[in-house]
């Protein structure tokens, strides 16, 4: 009895609720290998918009905030048409596939698009076209791979991991 304190703060044993054998995480440079990949394919549509929405972009004119706005959620638009049938059936992108990852939702779950698209796209994206703060958001969102848990602050916002497929 000489060790119990009515004081003390109260105690839980919680555990991960992951099977560690069904849900490996995907390593750091198979998930940049995957966005590289898909950055590729992204990038020859990006350029295209930035040229029809903008085209004094290549002679050196600055882009309006509305004309970045709008190549933004065009090419996302498009990203996400590209993906739609991966992703709704398999969490994976044309990136993620190629490299055996897959989406899913932190308790090992099936992850729907509604919230790839939602909350791990639509909200980073719109946080990256804050002046200052966008840019800062972008940096930190790719340090937090570095953590244990090997989670970018996009996955915390979707509740996601990424794990092999």
């Amino acid at each position: 009895m000489a060790d119990y304190n009515p004081y003390q703060a109260p105690s839980a044993h919680v555990e991960d609720i992951r099977d560690s054998e069904s849900t490996e995480l995907a390593g750091r440079s198979t998930r940049l290998g995957a966005a590289i990949i898909d950055s590729l394919i992204l990038m020859p549509i990006a350029i295209l918009f930035w040229y029809l929405f903008n085209p004094g972009i290549f002679s050196g004119q600055e882009p309006s905030f509305i004309s970045s706005l709008l190549v933004s959620f065009a090419t996302m638009g498009i990203w996400i048409a590209m993906n739609y049938v991966l992703l709704a059936r398999h969490g994976q992108t044309f990136g993620k596939k190629l490299v055996g990852i897959k989406i899913v939702r932190n308790d090992a779950e099936a992850c729907g698009v509604g919230r790839i698209a939602g909350r791990r796209i639509l909200i980073p994206t719109l946080i990256t076209q804050i002046p200052i703060v966008g840019m800062i958001f972008a940096f930190v969102d790719c340090l937090f791979i570095f953590q244990e848990s090997r989670r970018c602050v996009h996955d915390l916002i979707a509740d996601t991991i990424v794990v092999l497929s």
